[in-house]
């Protein structure tokens, strides 16, 4: 279908605007103008109680956001990391969206500020998800949530670690994670699938700007295959948590998020892939200007509470 009228008119005030490619800013111009996202969503949800923390850390406390639905909540608890491109957004850039989710999945939502690149290159945003996520686990009784109804999510880059975290749990012996919500997530360095060709220019993330985040988060790094740095990548993927993937029709990166959803499935896991038709890549950052996308809350939503439903004993 043709791009979504809600999303044409976001890219048309973009331009008028005078709205910069990020790739032809600096790393502070760029984090900046990430803050103007917020004037994109919708009004901040009511939770029952928000607030914020440290969580120890591989090189120090790495800050939280603590979400909190009325009443408690069910018991189930879902680790969220913003988007960014591993180098721009925070806890302000999510905070409504970890609100929805925590109001509509009746869950604890737990939002990590991982160390950003360029001034830390991967893996430390990956080592500070991961540890984070151990932690919750943890501190199941001081958060009033069960360890063993636990989720990870996030959107761009957030869905990269989530599916990385994922990974790694199954790999390391836990943290057992019930569930991952992939939010149009990146998960490979590719510059030749047709969404790259077709939506590279003109769609709010870009073939450039991408390759400006990779090569921040990178820096001189050079991972090869590393599954945890490149998911899509990974020789195995059985044994890993019921997974929801959404795409954007319009996205650079829906190439890669679908051949990620189809891998999982090949190799024997739970899958619900939607794509977007008409939406461009960051929707869930635009709710406000986009919001014949705002169901992608309760389509998420929809795989995570039977993953996070308690066991019934016999």
């Amino acid at each position: 279908m043709p791009l979504h009228p809600e999303a044409q008119a976001l890219l048309d005030a973009l331009v008028e605007a005078g709205m910069p490619p990020i790739e032809c800013m600096t790393v502070p111009q760029a984090r900046q103008a990430a803050a103007a996202f917020l004037d994109l969503q919708p009004p901040p949800e009511e939770v029952g109680t928000v607030s914020n923390r440290a969580i120890p850390g591989p090189a120090g406390d790495i800050p939280a956001r603590i979400y909190t639905p009325s009443g408690g909540g069910s018991g189930g608890v879902l680790v969220y990391f913003h988007g960014g491109g591993w180098v721009i957004g925070d806890l302000e850039t999510v905070d409504r969206p970890c609100r929805q989710l925590a109001n509509a999945g009746d869950v604890t939502v737990v939002s990590i500020d991982y160390r950003l690149a360029p001034e830390h290159v991967q893996p430390a945003a990956f080592d500070d998800c991961y540890a984070a996520t151990v932690w919750v686990a943890e501190n199941a009784d001081e958060l009033g949530v069960d360890a063993s109804r636990l989720a990870v999510g996030g959107d761009s880059a957030g869905g990269h670690l989530a599916a990385a975290v994922s990974l790694a749990a199954r790999d390391r012996g836990g943290p057992a994670i019930a569930c991952q919500l992939l939010f149009y997530p990146v998960v490979d360095f590719d510059w030749t699938s047709p969404s790259i060709n077709d939506n590279g220019e003109g769609y709010l993330l870009g073939r450039a700007t991408m390759q400006w985040f990779w090569a921040h988060y990178l820096g001189a790094t050079d991972p090869a295959d590393d599954p945890y740095t490149f998911p899509l990548r990974a020789t195995d993927l059985s044994g890993l948590p019921p997974a929801f993937v959404a795409t954007a029709e319009f996205d650079p990166l829906r190439d890669e998020g679908e051949a990620y959803a189809r891998k999982l499935e090949e190799a024997g896991n739970s899958v619900t892939a939607k794509r977007f038709d008409g939406m461009i890549h960051g929707f869930l950052w635009t709710l406000g200007a986009t919001p014949s996308a705002a169901v992608v809350i309760d389509d998420a939503v929809a795989v995570m509470q039977p993953a996070l439903s308690p066991t019934v004993s016999a």
